[in-house]
């Protein structure tokens, strides 16, 4: 909703238009609510931001989403008009690990386990055991000790550590398998087994929504930017206010005052019955003054992780066969890169015919320090690594895009639990407020959608 005047009334105030506050606001349009989004940067979408760039379809965030929940599946199919929906080919399912500088094919079944060079005799002998083995008794369990628990180092080493590299940039140690990975945990605590209890999920009878959640790997056509230009569009571009700064909310009587400084650099004021915020927790203490100090360490002390992303593309491809998903880079291999995504592998339209792009990632939890380096530094690494990696003799490709993610992912460790119920505590106390964002409810795009659905869903 938009007006001349710099002071008005609304009833929701969503804060940031990201994939969770897009989805949010999509979802309150669609139920006929009187909102405004306000965002401080000039341009909607967050961290997800597609560029085409000559020949090559690159993404400045997240490359690609599953199709993990039934609120995905019912998104997707409201905006099937909207945006074009892209499905990466069957070779996803073809993930590498580096071991001893070699990429080794992750196994996918019981043949491909017991041949693997991934993991030790004794620990493939260890798994026989593991549905046999008593749920853990300690919910603040890290997931390192977790997974040594019940499959073994080896497990660890060349399974799961480049598992949390691929999808937190993270460190098993320091995540807690009850907040970061509650699916997994949920599956030791509900069955007792996690081989146990995967092969019992099969079996329980699903809803037909249920049954449309394929896992599947997607984009859009165009990047995953046509998803949020999507979402803003059915939102209502009227209801969006870009480019704000200095954003303060203070609670009265009967709801919230809302100030902030405009694109024009007037001070404007909503007042409205209810606050979302889907912001990062490293930006809530400035926002909300009427919070209390230690609830507030609490939220925003959350630790996030530093990434490097560099896009890079080649006209004409001359290293090895890129036919999968990517490879992952386990810790203990000692590289400077946390990973490749195979891009043009996976979508079409992503490089020129012959050509190739790939998403190399850097930095994490256990190399912050990547992230102070030059770009000549980063590309000196980059080329080095791609030599040996991919079989390129020389490394000049046509595209090379550095991309630097300060607050990159967060990381749910052993402090979560605090974080999570002091959310509901001042929820409760505070009617009409509502903390979102990826400081709760996971870190996916699947995550995002839900949690912006919810958060709509909440007002009604």
């Amino acid at each position: 909703m938009t007006t001349n005047s710099n002071e008005i009334s609304t009833n929701v105030v969503v804060l940031g238009a990201g994939l969770t506050g897009l989805t949010t606001a999509h979802y309150l349009n669609k139920f006929n609510k009187k909102f405004i989004v306000l965002e401080k940067q000039t341009r909607i979408g967050g961290v997800i931001q597609s560029k085409k760039e000559d020949d090559f379809l690159t993404e400045n965030g997240p490359n690609t989403g599953v199709v993990g929940n039934t609120t995905v599946v019912q998104l997707f199919e409201d905006l099937a008009e909207k945006c074009g929906f892209e499905v990466a080919g069957d070779n996803v399912k073809k993930r590498f690990i580096l071991k001893n500088g070699r990429w080794e094919s992750l196994p996918l079944g019981a043949r491909e386990a017991i041949m693997t060079p991934l993991f030790t005799l004794k620990d493939k002998f260890r798994v026989l055991g593991e549905p046999f083995r008593p749920a853990g008794k300690n919910p603040h369990e890290n997931l390192a000790d977790f997974v040594k628990r019940r499959l073994g180092q080896s497990f660890l080493n060349y399974a799961i550590d480049p598992f949390i590299i691929g999808v937190y940039a993270g460190d098993p140690t320091y995540l807690i398998p009850k907040y970061a990975l509650p699916k997994l945990y949920n599956l030791e605590q509900k069955y007792g087994s996690l081989i146990g209890g995967s092969f019992r999920k099969g079996f329980e009878k699903k809803i037909p929504e249920e049954k449309k959640v394929s896992k599947k790997v997607f984009s859009f056509e165009g990047g995953l930017s046509t998803l949020t230009k999507s979402l803003y569009a059915s939102a209502g571009v009227e209801n969006f206010t870009l480019g704000v700064e200095n954003i303060t909310v203070n609670k009265t009587e009967d709801g919230y005052k809302i100030q902030y400084t405009n694109a024009q650099k007037e001070a404007c004021t909503i007042y409205a019955k209810n606050v979302i915020s889907t912001i990062g927790a490293y930006a809530l203490d400035s926002i909300f003054p009427f919070i209390d100090a230690v609830s507030m360490q609490k939220l925003n002390s959350l630790l996030y992780t530093k990434v490097i992303e560099v896009s890079v593309g080649f006209n004409t491809w001359k290293g090895c066969r890129l036919d999968g998903f990517g490879g992952l880079i386990p810790s203990i291999e000692k590289r400077d890169l946390l990973g490749i995504l195979y891009m043009s592998s996976l979508f079409k339209n992503r490089a020129p015919e012959g050509g190739a792009l790939l998403s190399i990632f850097m930095g994490g939890v256990k190399r912050q320090d990547l992230i102070s380096l030059t770009d000549d530094q980063i590309r000196i690494i980059v080329d080095k690594e791609c030599k040996e990696l991919m079989s390129l003799d020389e490394f000049n490709p046509e595209l090379f895009k550095i991309v630097r993610h300060n607050y990159a992912i967060p990381q749910y460790g052993v402090e979560s639990g605090d974080r999570f119920s002091t959310i509901k505590t001042l929820e409760t106390k505070f009617t009409g407020l509502q903390i979102g964002g990826n400081l709760r409810d996971g870190i996916g795009m699947a995550d995002r959608i839900k949690q912006g659905k919810e958060l709509a869903e909440r007002i009604l």
